[in-house]
């Protein structure tokens, strides 16, 4: 399902400050509802990164030409004390991933402005940047190592094969006039990809002569992880005569939940794993005085389950877990020669907060205790892609709520002096009518807490009724956070005079561990009692909230929760399913990650026949009344098209309005421009009909 992202694994993968008036823009004129013009115009700011001195932040930004349907990105410099940001590079295309160099006279990025992706290198007292590596595939993700003598990065080869040899096969197989695939284990695609056989490798290059050589040439698995892992993903060692990385399961890839933690000598050499005990997910490892730092979860085969900061000491195998106590979910971490600080997933925020273990002892091996209490120094909204300056230096990193997209902001190490740094996009949202995202909490089914968003339309007048649009959200195991949300934007579900509401049932992340644990084998009992519980509410507590015209909406577990809705009440007068599973069992078979449905479902549909048919919308057909949008795309490995198919030829055959709307370039996700204006035009036009 959607990772919630998991990380994204992402790890998918960031904060509204108690004292709002530090982060909040100040009160808006009446501007416009926002359009599909207005959300692909959005400037997208991400991974900032501090220079060592703490003087400087360079950053990305990202540009959509929708004539061109793709990205253009861009390298910007913008001084920590404030003041006019700086674009650094020019050339359309691919610019990203900047690096400071241990002496801050030199950025690396990726560009693909020659022809493919390499390491650029660009100074930064001025002059053009020149490219490092010229390998015959792309690469991504390079770091430098503590002396700036060499890089680090990523590139997919075939195993035992070297990038030439992998640039000569991918060409021989290019102009074979047979496409046939042919596979003797899983998994044989993953996310929106087919599995060709090459496995993403760690290489290291010199930083003056580009000379690149594969440090995992004979590795079967990723490192980092795919599809989502990066480049924090691998680490040099503080002498830089080796490396530590993340990579999969070396068997059992399509079930197994596991990744661990390696090291290799950069001069090559057999990897040796570190964590090959814990059988659960090891991920983002570290090195520090005496110590490495990584996240993990000790379950396996549960993607949910929370991510723990840990440290191992050197010449050590016992593991010492920092964060377990907090109850909440280590998305990411920083360290430098200060304190080390954190991004947590906790209650539709994502805030930074300090992890101080006390430190004794100033010889080679470290003794960590466990720290009393994670202060959090950066509250309410989402921050992600948090950079910390050496020596408690400043903290730099993105920052974002509902009615504002990320931009770049800094503080002092403690939490104190919150400063925006970057304005790419206020005069776009300065000019629009947006609201920001209130929280409410209610009882949910069994009397626990459980809370919610309430998204206000544009030109709100408190002596009006508005049609409700409910969001539900993906993963199951996901949230919906007070962020700007580029795809389930909650401003462009408003736009049309709509309010939004949005709540975090059972299963979501960040409320504890307990809470999201209770929908795994229970996806259409407790959680659905929140939902409806949460509405009602909502309902009942807004007295401008029209309980005659309301629609539901969701994605991935979204949409299967929509399935299910449409055959189990009518109190909905549309309803719009977006990668919904219909069929539990025909999902177990065309799906990747086979983890995924044995841990929610409790093992195969062969060992849990029941509840695998007594879950599934598919067997409530009988039931179908409410008209329903289905929207998916054919690339989607995850929950297949198949899946819509079903739930739009049963909406067909019981002769309930229905529309299907296929993507056959699109995956799990509605990515490209052109289709994401065909899909909200879809989605709110679908609304307009049956709310208006």
């Amino acid at each position: 399902m959607e990772p919630g992202l998991i990380l994204s694994f992402a790890f998918r993968s960031a904060l509204v400050l108690t004292c709002l008036a530090a982060f909040a823009s100040p009160a808006l004129a009446a501007g416009k509802a926002i359009t599909i013009d207005d959300l692909l115009a959005v400037q997208s700011v991400s991974d900032p990164q501090v220079s060592l001195d703490g003087k400087l932040v360079v950053y990305v930004v990202s540009e959509i030409d929708r004539e061109a349907g793709k990205s253009n990105n861009s390298l910007w410099l913008v001084p920590v004390v404030g003041g006019g940001p700086r674009r650094l590079t020019t050339t359309p295309g691919v610019n990203n991933h900047p690096r400071w160099s241990p002496d801050g006279k030199t950025i690396a990025f990726v560009s693909n402005r020659g022809g493919s992706s390499q390491v650029w290198l660009l100074p930064t007292d001025g002059g053009e940047p020149r490219q490092l590596t010229r390998l015959p595939i792309d690469v991504d993700g390079p770091i430098w190592s503590p002396k700036g003598d060499r890089l680090a990065f990523s590139a997919s080869v075939y195993p035992n094969k070297t990038a030439e040899e992998t640039a000569a096969k991918d060409k021989e197989r290019e102009a074979s006039k047979s496409k046939v695939r042919v596979f003797d284990k899983l998994m044989i695609r993953h996310w929106t990809t087919w599995d060709e056989g090459k496995r993403s490798h760690l290489f290291v290059c010199d930083a003056t002569t580009g000379a690149a050589k594969d440090l995992t040439p004979k590795f079967e698995v990723n490192t980092p992880p795919g599809p989502f892992g990066g480049s924090n993903e691998y680490s040099w060692s503080l002498d830089g005569k080796e490396l530590a990385f993340t990579a999969e399961p070396l068997k059992n890839e399509a079930w197994s939940t596991n990744t661990d933690i390696w090291t290799v000598s950069t001069e090559g050499g057999d990897p040796k794993n570190l964590t090959k005990d814990n059988e659960g997910a090891d991920a983002q490892p570290c090195y520090s005085r005496g110590a490495l730092w990584y996240v993990r979860q000790t379950r396996a085969g549960f993607e949910a389950d929370q991510w723990v900061l840990t440290v191992l000491p050197e010449g050590t195998s016992k593991p010492i877990e920092l964060t377990r106590k907090l109850d909440r979910s280590v998305l990411s971490f920083a360290k430098s020669s200060g304190r080390t600080k954190a991004v947590i997933d906790e209650a539709g925020t994502e805030p930074v907060v300090e992890v101080a273990p006390d430190v004794l002892g100033a010889g080679p091996v470290v003794n960590y205790g466990v720290p009393k209490d994670f202060p959090r120094l950066i509250k309410g909204g989402v921050n992600t892609g948090l950079s910390v300056a050496p020596n408690d230096g400043p903290l730099v990193f993105t920052r974002t709520n509902a009615e504002r997209p990320p931009e770049v902001y800094t503080a002092r190490a403690d939490g104190t002096g919150l400063t925006r740094l970057t304005h790419h996009n206020d005069n776009l949202i300065d000019k629009l009518d947006v609201s920001k995202a209130e929280g409410f909490t209610f009882k949910g089914a069994d009397g626990d807490q459980v809370s919610g968003w309430l998204v206000r339309p544009p030109g709100f007048d408190p002596k009006k009724k508005y049609p409700v649009v409910f969001l539900i959200h993906g993963g199951p195991q996901g949230a919906w956070h007070d962020e700007w949300h580029a795809r389930w934007n909650y401003q462009m579900f408003a736009s049309p005079g709509f309010a939004v509401v949005a709540v975090n049932p059972r299963g979501s992340t960040g409320f504890g561990q307990k809470f999201t644990d209770q929908i795994s084998k229970d996806w259409t009992g407790k959680v659905y009692d929140d939902l409806m519980k949460g509405l009602d509410h909502a309902l009942k507590t807004y007295s401008f909230l029209d309980a005659d015209k309301v629609a539901a909406a969701g994605g991935s577990y979204g949409g299967f929760m929509v399935n299910w809705i449409a055959g189990h009440t009518n109190r909905f007068q549309a309803l719009i399913s977006h990668a919904g599973v219909f069929d539990l069992t025909s999902k177990y078979g065309t799906t990747e990650e086979l983890w995924f449905p044995e841990w929610e479902f409790g093992g195969p549909p062969w060992e849990q026949p029941e509840h695998y048919r007594e879950r599934s919308p598919s067997s409530y057909v009988q039931n179908f009344k409410t008209p329903t949008l289905v929207t998916h795309g054919a690339l989607d490995f995850r929950v297949y098209d198949a899946q819509a198919f079903g739930m739009f030829t049963s909406l067909q055959r019981r002769g309930v309005p229905s529309r299907l709307v296929l993507f056959p370039d699109e995956g799990h996700w509605i990515l490209k421009p052109a289709n994401r204006v065909v899909w909200w035009n879809e989605m709110l036009g679908w609304l307009k009909k049956y709310l208006k």
